[in-house]
């Protein structure tokens, strides 16, 4: 399948006019990367969905038409963006744990950790009771039984996944829980005022429109940063006591604010009531439930500023099982059977994996398109709305793709293409080289207007 016919069915599904689709061209080699998948053509539409989108809104706002080009390549390095990254001159450091991976089990069978975080790896060596030494975790994942290790880790919180093939994918009643689900949702949850789009702020798509993003590490970072490089104020909100992983603050931070506030205690909750109230979209990529607990959920938001756009992305999707179980981009490529395709294309008898984190940036892109989508809506409808997207659920779009040979026209990116593609900006952590945006707008250029902040380098404040 094309990217521009991949685009023609995402526009479908947002109801958009056929005719607009003639503004985008894309243009460049067609070679992706080696994967089975069609990662390459995924990477193209679902930037150019969501660059369509903003042009669309720019036309409502009394813009005219405008053409829009996406490179097929750019797409690629942009979908690889942090390991492109370079801090004055040297590469970011290597954010992954030394005991992330694939780990064969004691009944044959292999399982993948997700030790990134800190508390995360300190929790999974404290189950398995043994040292912070590669050697050392597999034999002790050689005692047991992968799904028993699987189910364990899940109880304590932990990061993990069996690999599955997709055939038992497909049987496990998660996948079953949203076999159902469309690939993105936008549904209208309570009464609220239209709120049309103003003109005079139209200096560029999302010129006054001001997000809330609770999110960290790579798919809604991604989208919120979508949203900023069309003109969106957008404010991350993060917590001294949290974890991070600077390559990814510094890659998907760009364009925005950073604030810190505490959730814990009484002053910080206060604070990010008075963001919330003035604000047009909240987006946080915790799991289902989670800031439930807090108060905010999505109804309360909503009645607590009607109009409010209300995002949510998660691992494995807001229904099934699996809904409150941790997951990130690899785990459910490893869950879901992806990886066990990719494995077996190579003829070797390990897990494989795609050539970058497709499932987290595909749905970063698909969540800036639906939380467009929305403020579309609102401004013609009113209402408040409710995005929800799934890393789950943009590989089952993935899955349900032809499939290709493993080199089937495919080729790596070569360094004078990567090049080509960079950015340079000055930021509170050096000089910061890396993608510059992909969709090239006649009119309304992406682009990022502040470099990477520093973690709470901002007062938690809107801008006048």
């Amino acid at each position: 399948m094309s990217a521009a016919a991949l685009l023609a069915s995402l526009w479908e599904m947002g109801r958009g006019e056929p005719e607009a689709l003639q503004q985008v061209t894309f243009s460049g080699d067609n070679a992706q990367l080696p994967s089975t998948f069609q990662v390459g053509d995924v990477a193209a539409a679902s930037i150019g969905v969501q660059a369509l989108m903003a042009a669309q809104l720019w036309r409502e706002r009394g813009g005219t038409t405008q053409k829009i080009g996406i490179d097929r390549r750019h797409a690629l390095a942009m979908f690889k963006s942090d390991r492109y990254l370079s801090i004055n001159g040297r590469p970011a450091d290597d954010p992954w744990s030394k005991i992330a991976g694939y780990y064969q089990a004691g009944d044959g069978r292999w399982i993948q950790l997700h030790t990134n975080f800190p508390h995360h790896r300190d929790g999974v060596l404290a189950v398995l009771q043994c040292a912070d030494e590669r050697t050392e975790v597999a034999k002790a994942i050689a005692g047991w039984k992968a799904a028993e290790l699987e189910q364990v880790l899940a109880d304590a919180d932990m990061c993990a996944s069996m690999i599955r093939t997709e055939q038992e994918w497909q049987a496990h009643p998660q996948a079953q829980a949203i076999a159902g689900l469309p690939l993105f949702e936008v549904r209208r949850i309570a009464d609220g005022p239209v709120i049309p789009w103003k003109p005079e702020n139209g200096q560029r798509p999302l010129s006054g429109v001001r997000v809330l993003d609770l999110s960290r590490v790579i798919a809604a970072p991604v989208g919120a940063r979508t949203l900023a490089q069309h003109g969106a104020d957008v404010l991350a909100i993060s917590a001294a006591h949290l974890p991070n992983i600077m390559p990814l603050v510094m890659d998907t931070g760009r364009g925005k604010r950073s604030a810190q506030l505490d959730l814990r205690d009484a002053a910080g909750r206060q604070q990010l009531h008075e963001l919330i109230s003035s604000a047009d979209v909240f987006m946080q990529a915790y799991r289902p439930g989670s800031l439930s607990q807090l108060g905010y959920s999505a109804e309360e938001l909503c009645a607590l500023n009607p109009g409010l756009i209300h995002v949510s992305l998660s691992a494995y999707s807001h229904v099934g099982p699996w809904a409150n179980r941790r997951g990130f981009d690899s785990l459910v490529q490893s869950a879901s059977g992806i990886a066990d395709a990719e494995g077996r294309a190579t003829g070797g008898t390990a897990p494989g994996k795609l050539p970058f984190q497709a499932l987290d940036h595909a749905t970063g892109y698909l969540l800036a398109y639906a939380t467009m989508l929305a403020l579309q809506k609102r401004a013609v409808e009113g209402g408040s709305w409710q995005v929800r997207v799934s890393l789950a659920q943009t590989g089952r779009w993935l899955q349900a793709m032809p499939r290709r040979g493993l080199h089937e026209d495919a080729a790596e990116l070569r360094e004078d293409e990567i090049a080509s593609f960079l950015q340079t900006s000055s930021s509170g952590f050096g000089e910061v080289q890396a993608i510059a945006p992909v969709e090239k707008m006649s009119l309304t250029p992406a682009h990022f207007e502040l470099p990477a902040p520093t973690l709470g380098q901002h007062a938690p404040v809107w801008l006048p």
